[in-house]
């Protein structure tokens, strides 16, 4: 059996799986706040090896930041998470623990089991509080030098802005879908998406123009990729994708005004099959799958 833990900011999940299936999930307080908040990633730990059946062979870990070089800890996580940089989480559980970037474990999830099953090349972007991203090439986790690789959110839309992303780029596709920036791009009349689309399918003109602005940059973005890195599907991940057809449909239209399209084939985009699990089952797929690695 295997473990996967996903480390958010405010919640701790844990997925107990076999080679088939999800046997067990649960969640936890992060408790970040405490200066003992890595015991909270021990208690579910703990309580998903009592509750396995049979012996656990591999155990995962998905988190905010850059892993580093061997997938022991994160190495880098600018500004947001104290304490989880250069944590070696294996020595910590008294075994060994792989250690992913938590958009490439969403991504991993979404390859294995989800909607990017047996499908080549990938290109997945989680749209929430933050942008993050992957890249599956030729069936293989795509982490680049540094394993920073797949971090889409901070490609520029707009050089000339003076807002940069935690990465340091200036105007990001972060910051101009991202809902960390909502309540700056909506000036202060939106404090989260679900407001927003609201308002939209009202037929506020404000929300309207924020929206589908934020939109038509997500698209153009994703042209972008496509044309640097050619996948087989695009897979949206993320609290944004929550608005579904409100998002799906107007992306598709400005998709159809900007993609290059040879012989007139589209690039396919679908939403993501899990939503709030795909970090920790991610991270336990990994795991499974670099045993030996």
């Amino acid at each position: 059996m295997h473990i996967g833990i996903d480390i958010g900011g405010t919640n701790v999940k844990g997925v107990l799986i076999d080679d088939n299936q999800i046997i067990e999930k649960i969640t936890r307080d992060t408790q970040r706040q405490d200066e003992n908040w890595h015991d909270s990633i021990a208690g579910v730990y703990q309580e998903l090896t009592i509750q396995a059946k049979n012996p656990i062979i591999s155990v995962g870990l998905s988190a905010p930041g850059v892993a580093n070089e061997d997938n022991r800890c994160i190495a880098f996580m600018p500004e947001r998470f104290k304490g989880l940089e250069g944590f070696v989480w294996g020595d910590f559980l008294g075994t060994k623990v792989r250690v992913l970037n938590d958009a490439h474990a969403a991504l991993w999830a979404e390859a294995k089991w989800g909607v990017g099953k047996n499908i080549p090349n990938l290109v997945m972007l989680t749209l929430g509080t933050g942008i993050g991203g992957g890249l599956l090439v030729d069936g293989k986790l795509h982490q680049g030098f540094m394993r920073r690789a797949g971090h889409l959110g901070h490609v520029s839309v707009n050089a000339t802005d003076t807002i940069t992303s935690i990465a340091g780029t200036p105007g990001s596709l972060e910051d101009a879908m991202g809902e960390i920036s909502l309540d700056h791009r909506s000036k202060g009349r939106f404090k989260n998406t679900h407001a927003l689309v609201k308002a939209y399918k009202a037929g506020d003109t404000w929300a309207t123009y924020v929206w589908l602005s934020a939109v038509r940059i997500l698209a153009v973005s994703i042209i972008s990729f496509c044309n640097a890195f050619s996948p087989n599907l695009v897979i949206l991940a993320g609290g944004i994708t929550k608005a579904d057809q409100d998002l799906l449909e107007p992306l598709s239209k400005f998709m159809d005004i900007y993609e290059w399209r040879p012989g007139g084939q589209a690039t396919p985009i679908k939403i993501a099959k899990y939503e709030d699990y795909a970090g920790a089952i991610g991270a336990a797929l990994y795991a499974r799958d670099h045993q030996d690695s």
